[in-house]
């Protein structure tokens, strides 16, 4: 009996510890790091909700972009972090398609992570110039058909979300393109407009600015629903592509010894910034849909992702580097 009372003591005082250091944090600015560039979708939608964040801690939220190498950059910064709450990473799913694509990672995806809270979920849009003359997917893919080889897809980086959901969509399409990855979805986006890449399956974030001023044409998304941000939109699995789903979520994670304490604080307080009404109808007018979890439920979704991508990245052959 002296041993299990001295153990729930150990066990108690360690929980009063961790409840101390969740009490007085943050105790200082947070450094938020962004793994793609400026202007991306995870860059707009991340400083939405940090910006409410920052307002709801009482502490300012220094963001910073530090992109390239399909997010794993500014994922390697976090994972060697203090981890003590006050350096998180706002990376979207791409995170999870790392670990198949890079040989030697200087972190573990699944062990060096604590999943937080997701901000939402979105779905990817198909986006073409006008200039191409296509009027819908079944336009496009005929003629990705008819000249074999003859097609290129923008992406914000090999491995990114916007990567393998082009190449999910063209497995189920059955059709050959080159791939061209960007550092970023603006530089992407920028050659779509301009005729010299056919296509990109991009975070509505980012286009929907184009699509309503009629500088790109967007003619289907890849969630399992329309995007309410889309609505006249038809999903790629509507128009007959099965298998062609692939949506993307975004939020925080932060260092794996992180006091749990500090997480589910973290968790409770981003939660009352997402509830913010203009944080809804931003996020809404960015085609982003709620997407409620625990931070365990999230852990769990990041695990269960890393082994979907990594059976993706073997049907599509890529290589690890």
């Amino acid at each position: 009996m002296r041993g299990i009372r001295l153990v729930l003591a150990a066990v108690g005082v360690a929980f009063a510890s961790m409840e101390a250091t969740a009490q007085t944090w943050p105790g200082r600015p947070i450094r938020a790091i962004v793994p793609f560039s400026a202007g991306s979708g995870t860059d707009v939608i991340s400083r939405v909700v940090l910006d409410q964040l920052s307002t709801v801690l009482g502490q300012p939220i220094v963001v910073e972009n530090r992109g390239g190498a399909g997010a794993t950059i500014g994922a390697a910064m976090v994972a060697k972090a203090e981890p003590d709450g006050h350096t998180v990473l706002t990376p979207s799913s791409a995170l999870t398609s790392a670990p198949a694509l890079h040989a030697n990672l200087p972190y573990d995806t699944a062990r060096d992570f604590a999943a937080v809270v997701p901000f939402g979920s979105s779905p990817h849009v198909l986006v073409v110039s006008p200039s191409r003359g296509f009027k819908t997917i079944h336009d496009l893919v005929a003629a990705a058909r008819a000249k074999p080889g003859s097609f290129n897809f923008a992406s914000a980086g090999v491995g990114t979300a916007t990567h393998l959901s082009a190449e999910r969509f063209r497995l189920s399409a059955g059709f050959d393109a080159t791939h061209i990855p960007f550092k970023g979805g603006p530089e992407a986006v920028t050659e779509v407009m301009a005729g010299r890449v056919d296509f990109f399956v991009a975070p509505p974030a980012i286009v929907l600015p184009h699509v309503r001023e009629g500088t790109l044409l967007a003619l289907a998304a890849n969630g399992p629903r329309r995007s309410s941000a889309l609505p006249d939109v038809p999903t790629m699995l509507e128009a007959g592509f099965a298998n062609s789903d692939y949506v993307t979520w975004f939020g925080i994670l932060v260092p794996a010894k992180t006091p749990r304490g500090i997480v589910n604080k973290l968790h409770r307080e981003t939660q009352k910034a997402l509830r913010e009404l203009k944080v809804r109808e931003k996020l809404e007018a960015l085609g982003v849909e709620p997407m409620t979890m625990t931070p365990d439920e999230f852990d769990a979704r990041v695990k269960s992702e890393i082994a979907m991508n990594a059976a993706l990245v073997r049907t599509i052959g890529l290589r690890a580097n």
